[in-house]
């Protein structure tokens, strides 16, 4: 197979689908002439031109707007937002038009829209460009929310999300675009509805998504040096959640710990931890656990930003100490 990162497979994907599709375009900052924030649209103004990629002035509320327009009048657009921190100067036209409109025109229409952003720390960029605030979007009913954390998802998920006919989220953590690795050509289809057991284990299971999940992965590799072996969750999709694989491993495992990037209070873990509660409260040999951010805007500096998110030895000492908790 040969070997890509997660940004060429990303580029594929667009690639395939404009290719696929002509109603498939893509806007935003800087994806035309600079090739994307993240390099993720390099190359592709040269080969489709300036009709489907299209550079937007710096207004998420307007090209967002657009974007939904655009999908109304028949359309697949993908509309690219630099990063999770300025969706929310578009939640207007992503929570109060794109999520409601079926809803609200008594199934009519629908938005069939792409919108991606990168999310996540790690790479020094600060407050305004580090945060992970998918749970925001996953609180609410018409969009469906995608977190890649694979190349095969990440080369993957664009398409059938294109074919949705509703809104759908796909948030890129920052800190997977250099991820390398082999990927088949052509690459797998991808279910974009149901989690996926990315590592077997029998003492507990460790349930994350996104930038966190080479993190839970490097946990389970240290734990089970130590004679611990955890299964690892990746949920890959933010909403609807697919509880009934969550689920299965903890009625396998006995033992839930959460690993979220997001902040601890009204957490995506902390839901996931009450349907757990909620489903499985009697397969449990042990309290349930959550590694979170810090509540603390991710800060600037290498060694307190490590220290407010989840890295691998907060997820080892949290699993050890559920794994000594006895049934």
């Amino acid at each position: 197979m040969p070997e890509t990162n997660y940004r060429e497979a990303m580029r594929a994907a667009h690639r395939e689908a404009m290719q696929r599709d002509a109603r498939v375009f893509v806007m935003g900052e800087d994806v035309g002439r600079y090739g994307g924030s993240y390099a993720v649209t390099k190359g592709l103004l040269a080969e489709f031109g300036e009709q489907r990629v299209r550079d937007t002035p710096l207004s998420e509320l307007g090209f967002v707007g657009a974007g939904v327009g655009a999908a109304l009048g028949g359309l697949r657009p993908i509309v690219e937002v630099m990063t999770v921190n300025f969706s929310l100067l578009a939640l207007d036209a992503i929570v109060n038009s794109a999520a409601l409109l079926r809803h609200m025109s008594g199934g009519q229409c629908g938005v069939p829209l792409v919108i991606r952003m990168a999310s996540g720390a790690g790479r020094q960029l600060a407050a305004q460009h580090s945060h992970s605030l998918e749970v925001w979007f996953a609180h609410v009913p018409g969009l469906k929310v995608l977190a890649p954390a694979t190349l095969e998802d990440a080369r993957g998920m664009l398409w059938p999300a294109l074919l949705d006919p509703d809104p759908v989220l796909i948030f890129e953590h920052a800190q997977l675009y250099n991820l390398e690795g082999a990927l088949a050509d052509p690459s797998p289809e991808v279910d974009i509805s149901r989690a996926a057991v990315r590592r077997v284990g029998r003492d507990l299971s460790i349930v994350t998504y996104g930038g966190s999940l080479p993190r839970a992965l490097a946990a389970a590799k240290t734990l089970a040096e130590g004679g611990i072996e955890a299964e690892v969750v990746d949920l890959r999709v933010l909403r609807p959640l697919d509880m009934a694989t969550v689920l299965a491993s903890v009625r396998k495992t006995h033992r839930l710990l959460v690993v979220d990037e997001g902040w601890r209070s009204c957490s995506l873990a902390a839901e996931i931890l009450a349907q757990a509660g909620e489903a499985a409260f009697y397969d449990l040999d042990a309290p349930l656990a959550r590694v979170c951010s810090e509540e603390v805007p991710i800060p600037y500096a290498k060694h307190l930003e490590d220290a407010a998110l989840p890295l691998p030895p907060k997820i080892v000492a949290a699993a050890q100490a559920l794994c000594a908790a006895s049934p």
